[in-house]
């Protein structure tokens, strides 16, 4: 199989966009592999994380029709749709101007997801999963080859969640730790002086959204029994950690599992391929124990052939010293100090519970976690 197309989408859209946001290597593979697979990508954080900016960039590096809508509770369909035709709607017909609009466009973020109300709600389900718009008598069908949403929380209601079930891949956008700050504001700077997007100009080897669809077709064609029966144990595994890893997601996640292998070159998936897995949870703390779990799978599996950098796990979590910098917070805490410090131990104790949540022993894994919790709330 020719790997062709995933070199050019490497080095004219995931490499200079890495280069470019600093911090940002995985949400930019993630985004990579959602539009290879054709599926939707969740991304849960603060304002301020480049979310919009990431994908606005990409959707530029290979040149797709882009859309992006900033969601409210008073947000309208026809803001998302297109507004009626009124010159077609004299003569008795109801059309909708979608030019310019989400039915019309190849990539979509869509920024406050969960603001999205009723009147909206139904027409999103039916545009993520069949990618069809109705109105009155008229069907569109689109040519969106994935959607993107942010919100800085998740749904609490069945309506919402049902929106929220239609994204397979999901992603928590944390503010940058300390020592890149330094490199986050060079690289800022630079953006801010040439806010020209990655992959743009005289390019003639640029990807473009007929290249994500050839590469799409690929996946279909990729060879996925090998890893059939370690990604059937790891369904259960997921299923165990409280994860709602429905029959329907299971099977969808078989298209992550073939577009990881596609991005590699191959036309056969193997164990590497299942770091996919990592980012299918609900709430937030299930991502450190299904990414222990996943790293798990894939060293057991052994060495495979091209694997992708993804599956590589975190770094080896060292349980004790992570205890160590819990109880000199602690002492730090005990000994009153200003607030100003006071904002640094947070951050020192919300790194080491970030840490934590990846230590392999269950127990070790959930005492940290506790104690980690403890601090915070002391620190209000």
């Amino acid at each position: 199989m020719s790997d062709a197309p995933a070199d050019r989408l490497r080095r004219h859209a995931t490499d200079r966009l890495k280069a470019r946001f600093v911090g940002r290597d995985e949400v930019v593979d993630l985004i990579a592999i959602a539009a290879v697979a054709g599926e939707h990508l969740f991304l849960f954080g603060p304002p301020g994380t480049a979310k919009s900016l990431l994908v606005r960039e990409f959707a530029g590096a290979v040149r797709c029709r882009y859309f992006e809508y900033l969601l409210t509770r008073f947000s309208e369909p026809t803001e998302l749709f297109g507004p009626v035709d009124i010159a077609r709607l004299r003569e008795g017909v109801v059309a909708t101007v979608t030019t310019g609009m989400l039915p019309e466009a190849e990539f979509a973020f869509l920024d406050e997801l969960f603001n999205a109300n009723s009147a909206i709600l139904n027409n999103l389900l039916t545009v993520l999963n069949e990618r069809v718009y109705r109105r009155g008598a008229e069907t569109h069908r689109l040519p969106l080859i994935s959607a993107f949403a942010a919100s800085n929380r998740l749904p609490e209601d069945d309506a919402l969640q049902a929106l929220f079930d239609r994204f397979l891949l999901r992603f928590k956008v944390d503010v940058l730790p300390r020592p890149q700050l330094p490199a986050l504001l060079a690289a800022g700077w630079a953006i801010e002086r040439n806010a020209k997007p990655a992959g743009t100009g005289d390019d003639d080897e640029a990807v473009t959204a007929a290249d994500l669809r050839a590469m799409a077709q690929r996946a279909k064609e990729v060879d996925v029994t090998g890893v059939l029966g370690t990604y059937a144990e790891a369904v259960e595994k997921v299923r165990d950690l409280g994860v709602a890893l429905t029959d329907r997601r299971a099977v969808k996640v078989l298209k992550l599992i073939a577009a990881s292998a596609v991005m590699c070159g191959r036309a056969v998936a193997n164990a590497s391929d299942l770091w996919v897995l990592r980012y299918v949870w609900d709430r937030t703390e299930q991502i450190g124990p299904l990414g222990s779990l996943v790293s798990g799978l894939i060293d057991r599996a052994g060495a495979a052939p091209d694997p992708h950098p993804r599956a590589r796990p975190p770094e080896v979590v060292d349980a004790d010293a992570l205890a160590g910098e819990l109880a000199d917070a602690e002492r730090s805490l005990a000994d009153r100090p200003r607030l100003v410090d006071l904002a640094r131990l947070r951050e020192r104790v919300q790194a080491a519970a970030d840490r934590a949540a990846w230590v392999t022993d269950a127990a070790s894994r959930r005492h940290l976690l506790t104690r980690a919790g403890d601090i915070l709330e002391q620190l209000g």
